[in-house]
Protein backbone atom coordinates (compact mmCIF):
# COMPACT_ATOMS: atom_id res chain seq x y z
CA UNK A 1 0.00 0.00 0.00
CA UNK A 2 1.41 3.19 -1.41
CA UNK A 3 0.95 6.27 0.66
CA UNK A 4 1.61 9.54 -0.64
CA UNK A 5 3.41 12.30 1.93
CA UNK A 6 0.52 14.21 2.19
CA UNK A 7 -1.48 11.38 3.68
CA UNK A 8 1.44 11.16 6.73
CA UNK A 9 1.21 14.91 6.93
CA UNK A 10 -2.34 14.91 7.20
CA UNK A 11 -2.48 12.09 10.00
CA UNK A 12 0.47 14.07 11.87
CA UNK A 13 -1.35 17.27 12.14
CA UNK A 14 -4.80 15.53 12.97
CA UNK A 15 -3.17 13.66 15.92
CA UNK A 16 -1.45 16.47 17.01
CA UNK A 17 -4.78 18.62 17.20
CA UNK A 18 -6.38 16.11 19.27
CA UNK A 19 -3.72 15.97 21.96
CA UNK A 20 -3.64 20.38 22.03
CA UNK A 21 -7.78 19.73 22.50
CA UNK A 22 -7.23 17.33 25.04
CA UNK A 23 -4.42 19.20 26.93
CA UNK A 24 -6.54 22.41 26.87
CA UNK A 25 -9.28 21.15 28.17
CA UNK A 26 -7.68 18.83 31.03
CA UNK A 27 -5.11 22.31 32.07
CA UNK A 28 -6.30 22.64 35.24
CA UNK A 29 -5.42 19.06 36.21
CA UNK A 30 -9.08 18.00 37.95
CA UNK A 31 -10.24 14.91 39.00
CA UNK A 32 -11.52 12.84 35.87
CA UNK A 33 -14.92 11.11 36.65
CA UNK A 34 -16.00 7.89 34.79
CA UNK A 35 -18.93 10.15 33.01
CA UNK A 36 -16.51 12.38 31.56
CA UNK A 37 -13.69 9.39 30.90
CA UNK A 38 -16.72 8.11 28.78
CA UNK A 39 -18.11 10.90 26.67
CA UNK A 40 -13.84 11.04 25.83
CA UNK A 41 -14.00 7.37 25.43
CA UNK A 42 -17.00 7.43 22.90
CA UNK A 43 -14.86 10.26 20.66
CA UNK A 44 -11.88 8.51 20.41
CA UNK A 45 -13.67 5.06 19.69
CA UNK A 46 -15.68 6.85 17.46
CA UNK A 47 -12.73 9.00 15.93
CA UNK A 48 -10.88 5.25 15.84
CA UNK A 49 -13.81 3.99 13.56
CA UNK A 50 -14.32 6.73 11.64
CA UNK A 51 -11.01 6.47 10.21
CA UNK A 52 -11.28 3.16 9.11
CA UNK A 53 -14.29 3.85 6.72
CA UNK A 54 -12.25 6.70 5.70
CA UNK A 55 -9.29 4.41 4.76
CA UNK A 56 -12.34 2.00 3.13
CA UNK A 57 -13.39 4.96 0.86
CA UNK A 58 -10.04 6.18 -0.07
CA UNK A 59 -7.66 2.55 -0.21
CA UNK A 60 -10.64 -0.18 -0.51
CA UNK A 61 -12.13 -3.11 1.89
CA UNK A 62 -9.01 -5.24 2.51
CA UNK A 63 -6.88 -1.91 3.68
CA UNK A 64 -9.70 -0.89 5.52
CA UNK A 65 -9.81 -4.69 7.37
CA UNK A 66 -6.57 -4.71 8.28
CA UNK A 67 -6.83 -1.58 9.49
CA UNK A 68 -9.63 -2.77 12.04
CA UNK A 69 -8.34 -5.82 12.65
CA UNK A 70 -5.67 -4.19 13.98
CA UNK A 71 -7.21 -1.43 15.93
CA UNK A 72 -9.13 -4.06 17.78
CA UNK A 73 -5.86 -6.12 18.74
CA UNK A 74 -4.69 -2.79 19.95
CA UNK A 75 -7.73 -1.86 22.10
CA UNK A 76 -7.88 -4.86 23.39
CA UNK A 77 -4.36 -4.70 24.65
CA UNK A 78 -4.72 -1.54 25.91
CA UNK A 79 -7.21 -3.16 28.79
CA UNK A 80 -3.87 -5.16 30.32
CA UNK A 81 -2.11 -1.71 30.05
CA UNK A 82 -5.06 -0.49 32.42
CA UNK A 83 -4.03 -3.01 34.80
CA UNK A 84 -0.60 -1.75 34.94
CA UNK A 85 -1.29 1.76 34.63
CA UNK A 86 -3.93 1.08 37.97
CA UNK A 87 -1.05 -1.10 39.80
CA UNK A 88 1.74 1.83 38.99
CA UNK A 89 -0.15 4.20 40.60
CA UNK A 90 -1.38 2.55 43.53
CA UNK A 91 1.96 1.11 44.74
CA UNK A 92 3.13 4.99 44.06
CA UNK A 93 -0.02 6.53 45.87
CA UNK A 94 -0.52 9.41 42.86
CA UNK A 95 -3.14 11.91 43.53
CA UNK A 96 -6.12 11.40 41.31
CA UNK A 97 -6.06 15.35 39.83
CA UNK A 98 -2.19 14.47 38.44
CA UNK A 99 -3.08 10.64 36.71
CA UNK A 100 -4.45 12.47 33.58
CA UNK A 101 -0.94 14.37 33.32
CA UNK A 102 1.05 11.50 33.54
CA UNK A 103 -0.98 9.48 31.10
CA UNK A 104 -1.16 12.38 28.73
CA UNK A 105 2.43 12.64 28.44
CA UNK A 106 2.77 8.98 28.87
CA UNK A 107 0.72 8.59 25.48
CA UNK A 108 3.02 10.76 23.74
CA UNK A 109 5.79 9.06 24.66
CA UNK A 110 4.05 5.64 23.64
CA UNK A 111 3.25 7.07 20.54
CA UNK A 112 7.19 7.71 19.36
CA UNK A 113 8.21 4.66 20.33
CA UNK A 114 5.68 2.72 18.16
CA UNK A 115 6.56 4.97 15.54
CA UNK A 116 10.17 3.74 15.83
CA UNK A 117 9.10 0.17 16.51
CA UNK A 118 6.74 0.11 13.53
CA UNK A 119 9.19 1.21 10.62
CA UNK A 120 11.94 -0.93 12.54
CA UNK A 121 9.67 -3.73 12.88
CA UNK A 122 8.16 -3.37 8.81
CA UNK A 123 11.50 -2.84 7.43
CA UNK A 124 12.67 -6.49 8.78
CA UNK A 125 10.07 -8.36 8.27
CA UNK A 126 10.45 -6.72 4.31
CA UNK A 127 14.10 -7.49 4.03
CA UNK A 128 14.70 -10.52 5.73
CA UNK A 129 11.61 -13.19 5.53
CA UNK A 130 13.39 -15.46 8.81
CA UNK A 131 12.48 -13.02 11.06
CA UNK A 132 8.55 -13.18 10.51
CA UNK A 133 9.66 -16.67 12.70
CA UNK A 134 11.32 -14.58 15.03
CA UNK A 135 9.09 -12.37 15.41
CA UNK A 136 6.05 -15.06 14.92
CA UNK A 137 7.62 -17.45 17.98
CA UNK A 138 8.16 -14.34 20.37
CA UNK A 139 4.20 -13.58 20.22
CA UNK A 140 3.35 -16.86 20.60
CA UNK A 141 5.87 -16.86 23.88
CA UNK A 142 4.20 -14.02 24.75
CA UNK A 143 0.94 -15.34 24.73
CA UNK A 144 2.01 -18.43 26.20
CA UNK A 145 3.25 -16.07 29.50
CA UNK A 146 0.63 -14.12 29.42
CA UNK A 147 -1.78 -16.80 30.11
CA UNK A 148 0.14 -18.85 32.61
CA UNK A 149 2.05 -16.30 34.09
CA UNK A 150 -0.77 -13.03 34.38
CA UNK A 151 -0.83 -13.01 38.20
CA UNK A 152 2.88 -12.37 38.70
CA UNK A 153 3.69 -9.20 41.05
CA UNK A 154 4.44 -6.11 39.32
CA UNK A 155 7.28 -4.06 41.11
CA UNK A 156 7.64 -0.46 39.24
CA UNK A 157 10.47 0.29 41.78
CA UNK A 158 12.20 -2.73 40.62
CA UNK A 159 12.33 -1.85 36.87
CA UNK A 160 15.86 -0.66 35.42
CA UNK A 161 14.73 2.32 34.00
CA UNK A 162 13.30 3.47 37.36
CA UNK A 163 16.21 2.64 39.10
CA UNK A 164 18.30 4.47 36.38
CA UNK A 165 16.59 7.42 36.30
CA UNK A 166 16.97 7.32 40.36
CA UNK A 167 20.39 6.48 40.16
CA UNK A 168 21.11 9.23 37.03
CA UNK A 169 18.72 12.55 38.34
CA UNK A 170 18.47 13.49 41.62
CA UNK A 171 14.96 12.91 42.62
CA UNK A 172 12.80 14.22 45.25
CA UNK A 173 10.94 11.46 47.01
CA UNK A 174 7.33 13.34 47.41
CA UNK A 175 5.11 15.27 45.00
CA UNK A 176 5.17 18.86 44.27
CA UNK A 177 1.76 19.63 42.80
CA UNK A 178 1.64 18.46 39.23
CA UNK A 179 5.15 19.56 38.68
CA UNK A 180 7.82 17.41 37.26
CA UNK A 181 10.90 18.88 37.99
CA UNK A 182 11.68 22.15 40.94
CA UNK A 183 14.27 23.69 42.16
CA UNK A 184 16.39 22.53 45.68
CA UNK A 185 19.23 24.98 45.75
CA UNK A 186 19.76 26.24 43.05
CA UNK A 187 19.77 22.27 41.88
CA UNK A 188 17.38 20.89 39.15
CA UNK A 189 15.63 17.96 41.00
CA UNK A 190 12.75 15.53 39.79
CA UNK A 191 9.96 14.95 41.66
CA UNK A 192 8.18 11.95 42.78
CA UNK A 193 5.70 12.32 39.73
CA UNK A 194 8.67 12.07 36.99
CA UNK A 195 9.88 9.01 38.60
CA UNK A 196 5.94 7.90 38.15
CA UNK A 197 5.92 9.02 35.00
CA UNK A 198 9.13 6.92 33.73
CA UNK A 199 7.80 4.18 35.27
CA UNK A 200 4.79 4.22 32.96
CA UNK A 201 7.15 4.92 29.74
CA UNK A 202 8.77 1.92 30.89
CA UNK A 203 6.01 -0.69 31.26
CA UNK A 204 4.18 0.58 27.96
CA UNK A 205 7.80 0.26 26.16
CA UNK A 206 7.16 -3.42 26.82
CA UNK A 207 3.50 -3.90 26.01
CA UNK A 208 4.83 -1.55 22.60
CA UNK A 209 6.62 -4.53 21.58
CA UNK A 210 4.39 -7.22 21.66
CA UNK A 211 1.66 -5.07 20.33
CA UNK A 212 3.45 -3.81 17.29
CA UNK A 213 4.50 -6.75 16.58
CA UNK A 214 1.00 -8.50 16.86
CA UNK A 215 -0.33 -5.86 13.75
CA UNK A 216 2.75 -6.44 11.82
CA UNK A 217 1.79 -9.60 11.78
CA UNK A 218 -1.89 -8.87 10.12
CA UNK A 219 -0.28 -6.16 7.36
CA UNK A 220 3.44 -4.69 7.30
CA UNK A 221 2.03 -1.23 5.74
CA UNK A 222 3.31 1.33 8.03
CA UNK A 223 0.85 3.87 7.73
CA UNK A 224 -2.06 1.25 8.23
CA UNK A 225 -0.09 -0.34 11.64
CA UNK A 226 0.57 3.44 12.86
CA UNK A 227 -2.91 4.37 12.50
CA UNK A 228 -4.17 1.28 14.52
CA UNK A 229 -1.78 1.97 17.23
CA UNK A 230 -2.29 6.05 17.35
CA UNK A 231 -5.86 5.52 17.40
CA UNK A 232 -5.41 2.85 19.99
CA UNK A 233 -3.40 4.46 21.77
CA UNK A 234 -5.16 7.82 22.21
CA UNK A 235 -8.14 6.62 23.86
CA UNK A 236 -5.84 5.00 26.27
CA UNK A 237 -6.00 7.72 29.13
CA UNK A 238 -10.43 8.07 28.30
CA UNK A 239 -9.76 4.17 29.10
CA UNK A 240 -7.79 3.76 31.99
CA UNK A 241 -10.53 6.28 34.17
CA UNK A 242 -13.42 4.32 32.57
CA UNK A 243 -12.44 0.77 33.49
CA UNK A 244 -9.94 1.90 36.72
CA UNK A 245 -12.53 0.79 39.37
CA UNK A 246 -14.51 -2.38 36.72
CA UNK A 247 -11.20 -4.22 36.53
CA UNK A 248 -12.15 -6.64 38.96
CA UNK A 249 -14.74 -7.56 36.41
CA UNK A 250 -12.11 -8.59 33.44
CA UNK A 251 -10.67 -11.62 35.22
CA UNK A 252 -10.87 -14.02 31.99
CA UNK A 253 -9.43 -11.30 29.52
CA UNK A 254 -5.99 -12.34 29.82
CA UNK A 255 -7.01 -15.96 28.55
CA UNK A 256 -8.55 -14.19 25.34
CA UNK A 257 -5.47 -11.31 25.22
CA UNK A 258 -3.23 -14.68 25.31
CA UNK A 259 -5.28 -16.23 22.25
CA UNK A 260 -4.86 -13.38 19.99
CA UNK A 261 -0.90 -13.18 20.71
CA UNK A 262 -0.19 -16.83 20.23
CA UNK A 263 -2.60 -16.41 16.96
CA UNK A 264 -0.37 -13.16 15.70
CA UNK A 265 2.77 -15.58 15.80
CA UNK A 266 1.18 -18.27 14.25
CA UNK A 267 -0.29 -16.19 11.58
CA UNK A 268 2.95 -14.43 10.93
CA UNK A 269 4.78 -17.45 10.86
CA UNK A 270 2.05 -19.40 8.27
CA UNK A 271 2.75 -16.01 5.89
CA UNK A 272 6.17 -17.36 5.10
CA UNK A 273 5.56 -20.80 4.31
CA UNK A 274 3.35 -21.83 1.52
CA UNK A 275 -0.07 -21.57 3.51
CA UNK A 276 0.48 -17.87 3.20
CA UNK A 277 -0.85 -14.88 4.99
CA UNK A 278 -4.35 -15.70 6.19
CA UNK A 279 -7.66 -13.99 4.87
CA UNK A 280 -8.20 -10.70 6.71
CA UNK A 281 -11.56 -11.62 7.24
CA UNK A 282 -10.76 -14.73 8.92
CA UNK A 283 -8.47 -12.80 10.96
CA UNK A 284 -11.04 -10.59 12.31
CA UNK A 285 -13.62 -13.31 13.20
CA UNK A 286 -10.95 -14.55 14.98
CA UNK A 287 -10.26 -11.52 17.08
CA UNK A 288 -14.32 -10.64 17.55
CA UNK A 289 -15.05 -13.97 18.95
CA UNK A 290 -12.01 -14.04 20.92
CA UNK A 291 -12.57 -10.90 22.36
CA UNK A 292 -16.47 -11.86 23.09
CA UNK A 293 -15.76 -14.88 24.75
CA UNK A 294 -13.14 -13.82 26.98
CA UNK A 295 -15.42 -10.86 28.04
CA UNK A 296 -18.90 -12.71 28.83
CA UNK A 297 -16.61 -15.73 30.39
CA UNK A 298 -15.11 -12.71 32.85
CA UNK A 299 -19.00 -11.11 33.08
CA UNK A 300 -20.16 -14.19 34.20
CA UNK A 301 -17.05 -15.13 36.39
CA UNK A 302 -17.66 -12.45 38.21
CA UNK A 303 -21.54 -11.73 37.94
CA UNK A 304 -21.53 -12.01 41.56
CA UNK A 305 -18.69 -9.54 42.26
CA UNK A 306 -19.44 -6.85 44.88
CA UNK A 307 -19.02 -3.31 43.00
CA UNK A 308 -15.84 -1.01 44.19
CA UNK A 309 -16.90 0.86 47.35
CA UNK A 310 -19.68 -1.44 48.28
CA UNK A 311 -18.75 -2.42 51.46
CA UNK A 312 -18.49 1.41 52.72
Amino acid sequence: MSVPWWAWLALTAGIALMLAVDLFLHRDNHVIEFREAAVWSAVWVAAGLAFGVLLWWWQGDEAAGAYYAGYLIEKALSVDNVFVFALVFTYFAVPAAYQHKVLFWGVIGALGFRLVFIFVGAELLETFFWTAYVFGAFLVWTGWKMAFRHDEEVHPERNLVVRLVRRLIPTDPRYHGERFFIRVDGRRVATLLFVVLIAVEATDLIFAIDSVAAVLAITTSTFIVWTANAFAVLGLRSLYFCLAGLLRRFTKLHYGLAVLLAFAGVKLILSETPVGKLPIPVTLGVIVVTLAVSIGWSLVATRDARPVGADR
